[in-house]
């Protein structure tokens, strides 16, 4: 049967990208930070607001949930321990949503790092969908403001678990930065290499280049890949890390060093 849902990249600030999940009728919205751009993508696509989903507590993820609430009725879901006032449907792992208004079902996961209390929405079933907010990013991970480096690696260890066509809807348009990085610590990834001249060539198109694939990221990503020896070798080149130094050292240091990259 064919998938009567659609994910509508809507562009918001410089950078962000907030979801709408749709069927041509209804919709949910994914981290609405500012509530214009996606009041006129409803607007023009003719789409009812059914739900909001919430991933993290930043204010480019929520800041429009208040305006969107003054138009629209509908339950907001998010996490159960990120402090989000606006929250009517607390989550965490193990959670299921049935999304108001739409044939579709999400499983919650727990992915703190980021924030204390970040979580994931995935679908399940033969097109997977994972919208990961600020936890896995196509390239690359978040950065750690309320979590240690045990608790982002866990996480993406979670992630990168999920079937590898899990289709990877992320909230930043981070992508080029993340894999110049990503060539800085693994200066010999062919997939890597052949990866940033794709996303490259849609930039110029002004394409978006998310969503990724865990697939993808599995192959690409850095802060996925940290047990690779590779990986492991090039820090230590640099000084990073002590030669050996254990996985969870290794994605301590790739960490510090993209804070500063």
């Amino acid at each position: 049967m064919t998938d009567t849902l659609h994910v509508l990249a809507v562009p918001a600030f410089n950078d962000n990208y907030l979801w709408l999940i749709h069927d041509g009728a209804s919709a949910a919205v994914v981290d609405p930070g500012d509530a214009a751009p996606i009041l006129a993508a409803l607007h023009e696509h003719r789409l009812a607001l059914t739900a909001i989903l919430l991933t993290h507590h930043h204010g480019d993820h929520i800041g429009g949930v208040p305006a969107l609430l003054d138009r629209f009725d509908v339950p907001v879901f998010g996490p159960r321990h990120d402090g989000i006032a606006a929250v009517t449907q607390p989550l965490g792992e193990g959670d299921v949503v049935a999304v108001p208004g739409l044939d579709l079902t999400l499983s919650v996961l727990d992915v703190p790092g980021h924030t204390k209390g970040h979580i994931a929405y995935h679908r399940a079933g033969s097109e997977p969908w994972l919208f990961s907010g600020d936890t896995l990013f196509a390239g690359g991970c978040g950065r750690l403001f309320e979590g240690t480096p045990a608790q982002m690696a866990a996480s993406l260890d979670k992630l990168a678990a999920l079937p590898p066509a899990t289709q990877v809807f992320c909230a930043h348009e981070y992508t080029l930065s993340n894999l110049r990085f990503a060539a800085a610590v693994e200066p010999d990834n062919e997939a890597l290499r052949a990866r940033s001249e794709v996303e490259t060539a849609k930039r110029a198109r002004g394409v978006p280049t998310v969503p990724s694939t865990i697939a993808l990221e599995r192959a690409t990503n850095p802060f996925v890949r940290y047990r690779e020896p590779g990986i492991e070798a090039e820090l230590a080149a640099q000084d990073k890390v002590s030669p050996g130094a254990p996985p969870l050292a290794v994605f301590a240091a790739l960490r510090e060093w993209k804070n500063v990259f």
